[in-house]
């Protein structure tokens, strides 16, 4: 794999990833909700104009182009499971932007998911 191959699947990673933390960041913000139907009207509007949200579906849609990219570049059974990097930076934003808990069992998964990736990068 070569640098512009493996940029454009860190970047389709990393925005896949902060489409992830936006979209928590704008569901944060509206707080738990339950769609019926009396609410899903006001409750969908609050949703689709929160700033974070939108955000996040922007990032979703670069993603997208940015994968196929990539695609085009590197074999899908190489490029997929980069994929899971995402996880990874994501446990630490989640605990970093929300206060969320890295338990000693989530740090084991992590190490696997880097040495599984790194064994499927070199492959």
């Amino acid at each position: 794999m070569n640098l512009t191959s493996f940029m454009l699947i860190l970047t389709g990673v990393l925005l896949n990833a902060a489409a992830q933390l936006l979209l928590k960041a704008g569901t944060n913000a509206v707080g738990t909700f339950t769609f019926s139907r009396d609410n899903i009207i006001p409750i969908g509007w609050q949703i689709a104009t929160q700033p974070p949200i939108i955000g996040g579906l922007s990032c979703y849609a670069v993603s997208v182009v940015v994968w196929i990219m990539a695609l085009s570049r590197v074999e899908v059974s190489i490029a997929y499971p980069m994929l899971s990097i995402g996880y990874v930076v994501n446990a630490f934003a989640a605990w970093y932007l929300f206060g969320e808990q890295i338990s000693l069992a989530k740090l084991a998964g992590i190490g696997i998911i880097i040495l599984g990736v790194y064994i499927v990068s070199r492959s």
